[in-house]
């Protein structure tokens, strides 16, 4: 059985591409918001994971390296 559909795979033309990436992305921008907790972007710079928007803990572990040595 041939496959009758004639569905185009991606923009069709490069200029189509760029067409859609700048209307999706007009479309976002009103829906973008500041960062509004500069005082965590630090910790998230420096590794910090957050879960639920709350900062998860990492248990001490210069205790567990001390103990096998």
């Amino acid at each position: 059985m041939r496959n009758r559909s004639k569905i185009t795979k991606g923009p069709g033309s490069r200029a189509a591409g760029i067409a859609m990436a700048y209307k999706l992305i007009e479309a976002v921008q009103s829906r973008w918001r500041a960062v509004n907790a500069r005082h965590l972007v630090a910790l998230v710079r420096a590794g910090a994971k957050f879960e639920n928007g709350k900062l998860v803990e990492r248990p001490d572990d210069t205790t567990a390296t001390e103990e096998a040595a």
